[in-house]
């Protein structure tokens, strides 16, 4: 099947039966298989998993090889806000077509992402009429707290992992999206990681794998 995004898939060896799905959207300027190099280690620990990567629906300006989940050269919230919401559409088509390829129902989904990626999955996984099995974030945050509190319909149990020495996306939006969650009650973990800029090291990689083997 084409799905509507352009995606890296890693599928399970040996034809296992593919009993669940991790969705990783990448962040500002990157693409599918750079988020997909998380899923190296992790299938060796997840036979019956897939996990897919797709390319974000509109080409980064700053990086005309990349791509972006919403633009980022304008710094008006409103205007972020409605991008986001574009993408959130797409997103959620490709997802559908997910779900159809590989009959599988939102429970054994797990949504994840880098950065602008991470923002995206919190969105998604909150808005849906179902609970997904997780949202795992890496160097995040939340897009925009009244709105999303506006729009929550379920509580899909969350990990966010920050490095403490972030200088892209500040390390104190893990506090307050923790916050969000408590107040929301939805179930949250967070980790900050030490002497880590904004990227994904072994240790958050780790982390994030043992909170996956738990929920699919």
């Amino acid at each position: 099947m084409t799905f509507c995004l352009e995606s890296t898939l890693i599928k399970p060896d040996n034809k296992v039966k593919i009993q669940s799905a991790v969705i990783l959207l990448h962040g500002y300027g990157g693409d599918g298989k750079d988020i997909s190099m998380l899923s190296l280690n992790w299938k060796k620990h997840l036979p019956n998993t897939v996990f897919i990567c797709p390319n974000g629906h509109e080409k980064c300006p700053i990086n005309p090889s990349g791509y972006q989940w919403f633009d980022l050269t304008k710094e008006n919230p409103e205007y972020i806000l409605n991008e986001t919401k574009k993408a959130e559409k797409k997103l959620n088509v490709f997802i559908q077509e997910v779900k159809k390829e590989f009959n599988l129902e939102n429970n054994k989904i797990c949504l994840s992402g880098f950065s602008q990626g991470c923002m995206m999955s919190i969105n998604l996984g909150l808005i849906s009429d179902q609970e997904y099995a997780c949202i795992v974030g890496f160097s995040g945050k939340i897009i925009n707290l009244e709105d999303l509190k506006s729009r929550k319909k379920v509580s899909t149990p969350t990990l966010l992992i920050h490095g403490d020495s972030d200088q892209v996306v500040s390390p104190n939006f893990v506090l307050e999206s923790k916050d969000f969650f408590i107040r929301n009650n939805i179930k949250i973990e967070t980790h900050l990681i030490e002497n880590c800029d904004h990227h994904i090291p072994i240790e958050a990689s780790s982390i994030a794998l043992n909170y996956l083997k738990r929920k699919i």
